[in-house]
């Protein structure tokens, strides 16, 4: 499945499907959180949350490629992520795109 930022794939006629997306709630155990919690009075990357993040964003993006794929699609364009915090310690990533077909 061919991902793209852009509205368009290069050298290819394309129809549109429809729209696809992907979603996950994720969170840390609360040990992990503690200790993410400690980190903000020192400063600096808090690996576990960017780990959390990484996680997040990869299991959205098989989701929306799988519900893509479940349209016929043969490429999602304008491909965008979102993120926003739940509560404490969970986040929600969403990713969604233009769910498109090679002419």
């Amino acid at each position: 499945m061919l991902l793209l930022s852009l509205n368009y794939v290069p050298g290819k006629e394309i129809e549109a499907i429809g729209i696809a997306k992907g979603t996950v709630v994720q969170s840390k155990n609360f040990g992990k959180d503690f200790m993410a919690g400690m980190k903000t009075l020192v400063g600096g990357e808090i690996v576990s949350y960017t780990e959390m993040l990484n996680e997040a964003r990869q299991i959205a993006t098989k989701r929306m490629v799988d519900e893509a794929e479940e349209m016929g699609a043969d490429a999602v364009i304008n491909v965008r992520y979102g993120s926003s915090s739940l509560m404490q310690g969970a986040a929600e990533m969403l990713v969604y795109g233009t769910a498109v077909k090679f002419k």
